[in-house]
């Protein structure tokens, strides 16, 4: 089965589910075409294709707009296949902006990712970050046994992140788990991130936050995903290990420890995968184990 088919069935499942209906329909379009199906938006005239008839009456957009007491649109998110944290995602608009970017966590492991994600801006909003941007919690409740969390949109535009300002964030975010010790924003990749334009930096999808680990995780992240794009998984873990001492020195780590970092990093995302049921990297015996097994560094 092709991508699209799979996007495509996921689609019938998630608007069956968002839009239950009774109600008046309304027509939709698959944008921009069912061949390569990545938005679900309200019919415009301009638009071409088939019409998705579904009824906003009593669905999650007229819930939304209840919890923004104002009439709201719903542009639903197409979502790719084989990904443990796949979830419906809606961009609300009113008024002819952007309102909110919308997640719905619709089994149990989604549900407990929204609501990670919410507590931890909560957590965030409340210790004056100065380098990291973080979006605003609109909304978090629930809507027929669905977690719903709205959250505000920040000011993206693509550009390269410049490393400087990536060390500084990466320091600031260790910075908030106080006590607990440093935290980790959990999937800090090129995808989660943007420079903004008052030179900070802009950083959503924080539902893997979490306090406690390594010193110098978010660093040797965002390495490895973008050593994936170019490198197959076995090859980019060993360059995981064998950049280790360049990625985290501007955190003051020695090479040995900068070393023991890369391993356990590389071990906490294989106990992450296997946690979610989820092998993106294919078997850990073909991408983690040949890295680990002959460190002396574990012993």
């Amino acid at each position: 089965m092709n991508d699209a088919a799979v996007r495509l069935g996921y689609l019938a499942r998630t608007t069956a589910l968002l839009y239950p209906g009774p109600g008046t329909p309304r027509p939709h379009t698959v944008l921009p075409h069912r061949a390569l199906p990545r938005r679900l938006a309200p019919r415009r005239w301009w638009h071409v294709g088939a019409r998705v008839h579904l009824p906003v009456e009593g669905s999650i957009v007229a819930h939304l707009a209840e919890v923004f007491g104002r009439p709201v649109e719903g542009v639903l998110h197409v979502r790719p296949a084989r990904r443990a944290n796949r979830k419906p995602i809606l961009e609300v608009h009113a008024g002819g902006r952007l309102l909110a970017f919308v997640k719905i966590g619709d089994s149990p492991r989604t549900r407990g990712l929204v609501a990670a994600e919410a507590a931890a801006l909560g957590r965030l909003a409340g210790l004056g970050l100065r380098t990291v941007v973080v979006p605003e919690v609109l909304h978090h409740g629930t809507w027929q046994g669905l977690a719903v969390l709205a959250l505000s949109p920040l000011p993206v535009r693509r550009g390269r992140v410049p490393r400087p300002l990536l060390v500084t964030a990466v320091k600031e975010i260790a910075g908030t788990g106080g006590a607990a010790g440093p935290a980790w924003h959990g999937d800090l990749s090129p995808w989660n991130l943007a420079p903004s334009r008052d030179g900070r930096l802009l950083v959503w999808d924080w539902e893997r936050y979490e306090t406690g680990v390594p010193y110098g995780f978010d660093a040797l992240h965002h390495f490895f995903q973008r050593a994936l794009r170019r490198m197959a998984p076995p090859v980019a873990a060993r360059a995981c290990l064998a950049r280790s001492v360049r990625e985290l020195a501007p955190y003051g780590l020695s090479a040995a420890e900068a070393r023991r970092t890369a391993l356990r990093y590389l071990i906490a995302l294989a106990h992450r995968h296997a946690a979610d049921g989820h092998t993106p990297l294919g078997p850990p015996q073909s991408w983690l184990n040949p890295v680990v097994d002959h460190e002396e560094l574990l012993t």
